[in-house]
Formats: structure tokens, sequence, C-alpha cells
């Protein structure tokens, strides 16, 4: 098998797993005009929350479950009693920005003597080898790639068929305007909270489950994957993020392939610092918060 060929299978997996997170990351900013710096200790908090049930003898894709709610319910949480009083005092994006990052660090010092600095992994077999070509993948990673194109296909449904994915848009555009034609625009945006808390939850038992074990100090690279896709692909816009997930999964894998597993994350940096100085808006021009969605 070539190594690039098992390089690309990799690849499949990680833009999943990076779709995931980075669709989540940009609809919070998109619709309630958030960048959540939180996001990523979100997201290991949900994948410890499953490695507690999977030593329990739940299996990890139940926990996984857990972790979709935990992380929904935290993500409501935090928004309800933590960022919207910021915002309703009328805090610039520049200081939700530092509110947020003070989240993170709260949250990642709040984790650590429960969970400790080592390093822990699920205790999940990975299955059997399916090879596809000469692409050879474990049950699990095909269990991975199919979730995730199937919550991106459930995203695309919610935003474009459905009277909550309209309110959404309506609420990302303009929230005033869409308060005044009788939008329900809180509710929208606690919505908004729980569906991408969910997402969160999911992408980081997801991200766990993909490396061979994981620590607190993971939350920070999973946002920056996240936020990297989000920025590539164009801020608010979630089929830029799933776009930015497919170049920054691949493309990273692949260099990964031809020069070394190091350097991955300075390969991503770079796609991201190219696509800022090219193209600052990201590969989707934003026409509109949400607006490809219409």
């Amino acid at each position: 098998m070539s190594i690039f060929a098992a390089a690309f299978g990799f690849g499949l997996v990680s833009m999943s797993v990076i779709a995931l997170a980075a669709v989540g990351f940009t609809m919070q900013f998109g619709i309630t005009n958030m960048i959540n710096l939180a996001y990523g200790q979100v997201m290991i908090a949900s994948a410890y929350v499953a490695y507690y049930l999977n030593r329990a003898g739940v299996t990890i894709w139940a926990g996984m479950i857990a972790g979709a709610v935990f992380g929904a319910f935290f993500s409501f949480l935090l928004n309800r009693f933590v960022y919207a009083p910021f915002q309703r005092k009328g805090t610039s994006l520049l200081g939700m920005v530092i509110v947020s990052l003070a989240v993170s660090l709260m949250i990642a010092n709040l984790l650590l003597p429960i969970v400790g600095y080592f390093s822990v992994s699920y205790e999940e077999h990975g299955g059997s080898l399916v090879r596809i070509g000469d692409v050879v993948l474990t049950n699990n990673q095909i269990a991975i790639i199919v979730l995730s194109v199937a919550l991106m296909l459930g995203i695309h449904a919610l935003l474009r068929y459905t009277r909550l994915g309209k309110a959404m848009r309506a609420t990302a555009a303009n929230p005033t305007l869409a308060r005044n034609c009788g939008i329900p625009t809180q509710r929208v945006i606690d919505m908004v909270w729980l569906i991408t808390g969910a997402l969160c939850g999911v992408a980081g038992v997801v991200a766990a489950l993909n490396s061979d074990s994981f620590a607190i100090a993971n939350g920070a690279g999973f946002l920056i994957t996240a936020l990297a896709a989000a920025v590539v692909g164009g801020a608010g816009q979630p089929y830029g993020a799933m776009i930015g997930a497919v170049v920054i999964g691949l493309v990273t894998e692949l260099s990964a392939a031809a020069w070394s597993p190091e350097y991955k994350e300075v390969v991503a940096f770079g796609i991201l610092v190219l696509v800022m100085v090219l193209r600052p808006q990201g590969l989707l021009a934003k026409r509109g918060a949400l607006a490809a969605a219409g």
C-alpha cells in the first residue's frame, strides 16, 4: 500500500473530525456573533464524559451520545449565564473574545484536578480492517466518516428546509429586523447553542476516539483546527467550514506523508496564512451570515 494512499485515508478521517468541530464553531459565530474560544475545552470535557462512562462499561458510541448531551447543555448554560449577560451590556466583540478566553482557562483549571495531567484512552477496539482500493481503514474510522457526513447533511437540511433554519438565517442576517418580524430570536439563539453544543460534544468524543490517547491539554489543539477550518472556509459560513475541513484535513495528512508528521500543524497554519493573505474573506465569500444556506 502506498504511503500516500494511507495518508489519504487518514485525511478522510481527519477532515470528518474537523468538519464536526468547525461547523459548530462557525455557526455560533455566524448566528450569535460570538467567537467562543472555550469551544475546545467543551470538546475535551465532553470527551472525558464519554471516557468515564466507557470505563464504567458503556460502549463509546453510547458515551458519544452522553458527550453530545453534555456539550449541548454546557454550551447553553455558558451562553445563558456568562456570555449573554455581557452581550446585553454592550460588550464589544473583542471584549467577548477575552471573556471566552477567560472561560476557557477556568474550564481547563476546573477539570485538571478531576481528570489529572496524564493521557487516557478509550477502551474500544478499532474493529476489523476494511480495504477500499489502496486505502485501508478500521471500522471505527469508517463509522466516524459516515457519522460526519450524516450530521453535515442534517445541518444542511436544518438550515435550508426547516422553519428553525430560516429563523436562524434571519437572526444571523439582522437580529433586530428578525425580532420585529415576530421571530423569537432569544429562543432561536438558545437552540443554536444547544445544536452547536451537541456538535461540539460529538466532535470532542470523535477527536479523542481518533487519537491514540488524549489529555486536558488537547482542548487547545481541538480549538486551533476548528478555528483554522472555519477561517479558511469563511467566518460564519457552515458550508465554508466543511470546505475548510476538507482542505485542512487532507492537505495536512498528505503533507505528513511527504514531509513529516511533526509539521502537520505548521502546514495547517501555512494554509491559514495563505488564505488570509490571498482571500481574507475565506474560500466562500460571506455575502451575509449563512447566506450560502439560502
